[in-house]
């Protein structure tokens, strides 16, 4: 029985604090006003920084032209068009940048924390999923994690609330992360009419997205409150009875079914509607991918950390290796539904479709193409060998590098269309995620201490104990 100690506590309690405090630091740093962003941008071109700014306000420029799709210069194809800007011109250019500007910075410390929520709260639920794959295929080497998964799993309660209250504060306008949500954007006779959003309101409505979310967040938790309890009951059940087994693979089975659809709509509601112009017919299969490897990645972590305090001796060699297979595997699964993604849509180069990257490229370059990198060499050159995956220390750092790729992955995911080319990792970002840690380690070593490490009750858990590869 794992005990969770003070040390921890402490640890996990100081990360929210100060994580809190850190995010509170962001958002007393956003600008008051749009005339406070005019004076910023000011003092920036005083400094001789001014050729900085024009290629800011050209970036500006290109995103509202990227917003309805397409990107063009005309002075470029017909000089004979081509305009002097007139100074009246000019102060117009200039407040609507400052405007452009000011709505990015409000929207930062919003999104550092939309990222950091969604990021912790991805791991557990792809850890359930994980979880109700070894019940459904009858694995008999990973019932002497189970305990583990649960604990980790079971974050997605604490965790599904905390994203249901950003979605309500996104719903109620508190925030502007969403432009499909702004007023008029439905309206033909608004200045901000949307015909592209327009089309997809039966969709795409504050109500809709939020009963949808409530759903997919009650249905999963009710999986993870079920399928906990079964394997509880199976460890009190008499010898050779499995009734609490054949229920939680029945369930299991039903869960996986949801939760695929679910999954899906999951990742256009609530990331790639970010985004509402732009859509991608794998997007939901390249978020499961992302939520799956780090959840097995975090499974590994936890696994070793409890066997390094003298836990879970049970677990052999055999089983870390089968777990960095499924990082490795899993890893280039990623990178290959990420190159599908890119390939097909740079390739065609159709304007509504590839501005998606464009923008990530002209404004993330480095963070675009480094957690490519860093989620796809890192773990294939770390765990190709089989017998590096055996070694804990080469996949505890395989491991690192996963988690931090994977937050990349949804950074970059979510502040191109919020944040824009104002994105900084500084105090709202590296508060969110110290926050948002904290409270995942607090409640999942919690859970985990609140049962047997050992699933005794599972059928397959001799064959477990005793599995080598």
């Amino acid at each position: 029985m794992y005990t969770l100690t003070t040390k921890l506590k402490v640890f996990a309690v100081i990360l929210m604090l100060v994580g809190a405090a850190f995010t509170v630091i962001g958002f007393l740093n956003v600008p008051g006003s749009e005339q406070e962003v005019e004076q910023m941008l000011a003092d920036h071109d005083a400094h001789g920084s001014s050729h900085v700014d024009d290629d800011h306000s050209a970036t500006s420029d290109e995103n509202v032209h990227k917003e309805t799709g397409y990107v063009t210069d005309n002075s470029v194809d017909h000089p004979e068009d081509a305009h002097t800007t007139t100074p009246h011109e000019a102060e117009d250019h200039s407040g609507s940048h400052a405007e452009h500007v000011y709505h990015q910075l409000q929207n930062r410390p919003w999104a550092a924390i939309y990222i950091a929520g969604f990021f912790f709260f991805m791991i557990g639920l792809g850890v359930l999923a994980f979880y109700a794959i070894q019940k459904v295929a009858q694995a008999g080497w990973s019932p002497v994690l189970f305990r583990v998964m649960e604990g980790i799993s079971s974050y997605i309660l604490p965790g599904g609330i905390l994203m249901f209250i950003i979605l309500l504060c996104s719903g109620l306008h508190l925030n502007h992360l969403f432009t499909w949500m702004e007023a008029g954007v439905d309206d033909p006779s608004s200045e901000a009419y949307d015909a592209i959003i327009a089309g997809k309101t039966g969709f795409l409505n504050v109500p809709f997205w939020l009963i949808r979310a409530g759903i997919f967040l009650v249905g999963w938790n009710i999986y993870r409150w079920n399928i906990r309890k079964f394997g509880l009951k199976q460890d009190d059940a008499e010898k050779g009875d499995i009734k609490w087994y054949k229920k939680g693979f029945k369930h299991s089975a039903m869960f996986l079914v949801f939760f695929i659809v679910t999954e899906s709509i999951m990742a256009w509601d609530w990331i790639m509607s970010f985004d509402p112009h732009w859509f991608s017919t794998l997007f939901g299969w390249y978020v499961f991918a992302s939520m799956f490897v780090t959840g097995i990645t975090t499974i590994a972590l936890v696994t070793i950390f409890l066997k390094s305090k003298g836990y879970l001796e049970f677990v052999n060699d055999s089983h870390i290796h089968d777990l960095a297979k499924f990082m490795f595997g899993i890893s280039i699964f990623w990178t290959y539904l990420w190159f599908s993604q890119f390939m097909l849509i740079w390739y065609s180069n159709i304007p509504e479709e590839v501005t998606y990257f464009v923008t990530r490229i002209e404004d993330y370059n480095l963070l675009f193409f480094g957690m490519v990198a860093i989620n796809f060499l890192f773990p294939l050159l770390i765990l190709m060998n089989s017998d590096f995956k055996r070694v804990n220390w080469f996949v505890v750092t395989a491991g690192l590098f996963i988690v931090i790729g994977h937050y990349l992955d949804i950074f970059v995911m979510v502040s191109p269309a919020t944040v824009g080319e104002s994105w900084f990792i500084g105090f709202p970002e590296i508060g969110a995620f110290m926050f948002f840690a904290g409270v995942f380690l607090l409640y999942v070593f919690h859970t985990i201490s609140k049962a047997p490490l050992l699933a005794k009750g599972d059928p397959y858990l001799d064959e477990s104990k005793h599995f080598h590869y």
